[in-house]
């Protein structure tokens, strides 16, 4: 499940990922609310936040995330990642090397630092 995250300026998307993650739970949520504020905006950011409760991606999900993140890569300014997984983490760290915007990682205990650097 993808829920809004509410409380940011305008040109940022916050997002926190709870459960298991869908193909329909981008879709539904996180697809229009970053072609929304791309379209108003050019460069966005985005807080992308895994909760504590976050249990993995469905395998349409993956695929979605793949697909959104090549198709809009140039629209992302700055990208935070706030998770306690792991092999999340390793992985942004290794994709932050081609995502033209700045890109930092955070854990859930960091979660208002993120905010705030997102925010700057």
């Amino acid at each position: 499940m993808i829920e809004i995250i509410q409380g940011l300026p305008e040109n940022v998307v916050a997002v926190t990922v709870s459960g298991i993650l869908t193909g329909e739970d981008y879709d539904r949520v996180l697809v229009p609310a970053i072609e929304d504020k791309a379209q108003k905006y050019g460069k966005i950011r985005l807080l992308y936040q895994l909760s504590e409760d976050f249990e993995g991606f469905t395998d349409d999900a993956m695929l979605e995330d793949a697909r959104f993140g090549i198709r809009h890569i140039t629209e992302f300014e700055k990208i935070a990642v706030v998770s306690d997984v792991e092999w999340i983490i390793n992985a942004v760290k290794v994709f932050k090397l081609v995502i033209p915007g700045s890109v930092r990682t955070y854990r859930n205990k960091d979660l208002s630092e993120a905010k705030a650097w997102i925010s700057e």
